[in-house]
């Protein structure tokens, strides 16, 4: 699935870095462009893509501070300046455009909603989300922030792929090192699904191509996405349990936004040399998913790699009725009641976190 990435603030620029350098590293080619976008100049003078500094006038480089809606309203003030920058990248073949941020910061998360609200006005492309929320122990400011962050871009980006940074943050890791490792957990994951969706000619039975990954997205809403695997045999009859073991694992232990299951579509991709995938194992495994989530628009398919290992890369579409969405809105609630006296509702839908815009 051949994209554009937008990084948009702090987390989103780094997260764009590795997504890119990743693809390239794997030789996929997924990656068409990618820039950063930030209000913040010492932020952006640690990347190594193409950069863009917006706000300059109001904030003097120096970032908005966490303030939601200023960054809403500069990314709205210099929307025709950053699609300048995006046209400048977007090939005929390009088929979605990602746009990455950290929900609880300041120009993330107020200006990723406004950057996919105006481009969902000139593009036919879909254009997708790929969220950061904050960690529970990060402040009741980024909650607050992610909060409303988050229910204005479910509204205004075609899908959001959300990433809860408690999912595969390890024990013992500094902050540092935390977000370093769940920067590398996302370029990878993300990285093989945008790969999964490339086609691949003569290798495999069942190859993945984009209209797959874009139809499993389709539903609109909150997605999630998990990834897990394991040594493979040389003889794909003795793979059975292995891809129904690594399918579980991903779907129930692995995913970006833990203990979502119920979703309204789901995308299964088997990983690996196609002389050890089992056709067996890859049918009992979708079956398996089916069950799990509920979803009767469950796809799979196999995507050719060359490991000794096999992987089993799941998506989920359709979360924002899940549990783990619902705790998350809960803590966001709380917080932007210690930000304002503002009573909140507890509806997901309704005033409990006003909309940036």
């Amino acid at each position: 699935m051949k994209v554009v990435l937008i990084g948009v603030g702090q987390a989103g620029g780094k997260v764009t870095q590795a997504l890119a350098e990743f693809d390239y590293e794997m030789g996929f080619e997924a990656v068409q462009g990618a820039f950063a976008v930030n209000t913040a100049k010492s932020d952006l003078a640690e990347l190594n893509i193409d950069t863009m500094l917006i706000g300059q006038d109001r904030v003097k480089g120096h970032g908005v501070g966490g303030d939601n809606e200023l960054g809403a309203e500069i990314m709205q003030e210099e929307a025709t300046e950053v699609m300048d920058e995006l046209d400048q990248r977007i090939m005929t073949d390009a088929e979605a455009v990602f746009i990455v941020a950290g929900l609880g910061g300041g120009t993330g998360s107020g200006g990723a909603p406004a950057l996919a609200n105006e481009l969902n006005t000139i593009y036919d492309v879909p254009i997708y989300a790929l969220g950061i929320l904050p960690g529970r122990d990060e402040g009741s400011l980024y909650q607050a922030n992610a909060g409303r962050s988050l229910k204005t871009i479910i509204r205004e980006a075609d899908a959001s792929i959300l990433i809860d940074n408690d999912a595969w943050r390890e024990s013992g890791e500094s902050v540092e090192e935390g977000f370093d490792h769940i920067n590398e957990q996302i370029a990878q994951r993300i990285g093989l699904l945008l790969a999964s969706g490339e086609a691949v000619e003569g290798v495999a039975e069942s190859v993945v191509d984009s209209s797959e990954i874009i139809n499993t997205l389709r539903e609109g809403g909150i997605a999630s996405l998990g990834y897990a695997t394991a040594e493979a045999s040389d003889d794909p009859e003795e793979n059975v349990n292995t891809i129904t073991s690594i399918t579980r694992n991903a779907l129930l232990t692995k995913m970006s936004l833990p203990d979502a299951v119920k979703a309204e579509s789901a995308l299964l991709v088997i990983a690996g040399e196609p002389d050890r995938i089992s056709r067996k194992g890859v049918e009992r495994a979708r079956k398996w998913v089916e069950d799990e989530t509920g979803s009767l628009q469950v796809r799979g398919g196999d995507f050719p790699l060359s490991t000794d290992r096999l992987g089993a890369l799941v998506l989920l579409g359709g979360l924002e009725r899940s549990r783990r969405v619902q705790e998350f809105m809960d803590r966001a609630r709380e917080a932007s009641q210690e930000q304002t006296t503002v009573d909140p509702t507890e509806e997901f839908e309704n005033d409990d976190l006003d909309d940036l815009f």
